[in-house]
């Protein structure tokens, strides 16, 4: 059995098979991140492409310093948040305006009788500022532990804490803006 570190290695050294191996280990999680920001599911296959053709184009450059899962997730990260920004660009260009709506979201991995309550969530997620949503997606969603979030940001632990006390607060204040019929009485 490989290692990531051994198959990245295989990668860059032209081997394809050691390329579906890692896509068998990593594409649930890379398309799952994506899902999280695009709320689209063409726009997170085309991520999730895009992510695997950036990881094959610089299995060579990778040196080994953070982990191969630390490495993936930056890449998924900053994929997805350009891929974002092209998107707002292309529609404002586009449409005159400066922000579309998005469509209902549902994600695939809730149940049922949570999608409202998600739809909503997530909504409000993706209104957050982008290292906010990053620190909360990673850390909520992703369920990492905080010591790797820090690393895919490239920050350190006090700073992944202090975005997600702020993504928090910022959460707390527009959810129960949305619905002020669940707010604790104080």
């Amino acid at each position: 059995m490989s290692t990531p570190h051994q198959i990245i290695t295989s990668i860059a050294n032209g081997d394809r098979q050691a390329f579906q191996k890692l896509y068998a280990l990593f594409g649930d999680k890379v398309y799952n991140t994506a899902i999280t920001y695009a709320q689209d599911k063409e726009d997170a296959e085309e991520i999730t492409q895009d992510v695997f053709t950036s990881i094959f184009r610089n299995a060579a450059k990778f040196k080994g310093d953070a982990a191969v899962n630390t490495w993936i997730y930056r890449i998924t990260v900053n994929t997805s948040l350009n891929h974002l920004k092209r998107k707002k660009r292309f529609s404002f260009l586009k449409f005159g305006q400066l922000e579309l709506q998005k469509p209902d979201f549902d994600h695939p991995g809730i149940l049922l009788e949570k999608k409202e309550d998600a739809k909503a969530l997530f909504k409000v997620i993706d209104s957050l500022p982008d290292k906010q949503k990053t620190a909360f997606i990673l850390s909520f969603v992703e369920e990492l532990p905080r010591q790797e979030v820090a690393d895919i940001m490239e920050l350190s632990l006090k700073a992944v804490e202090s975005l997600l006390q702020r993504a928090k607060a910022n959460l707390r204040g527009k959810l129960e803006n949305l619905y002020p019929e669940r707010r604790k009485n104080k």
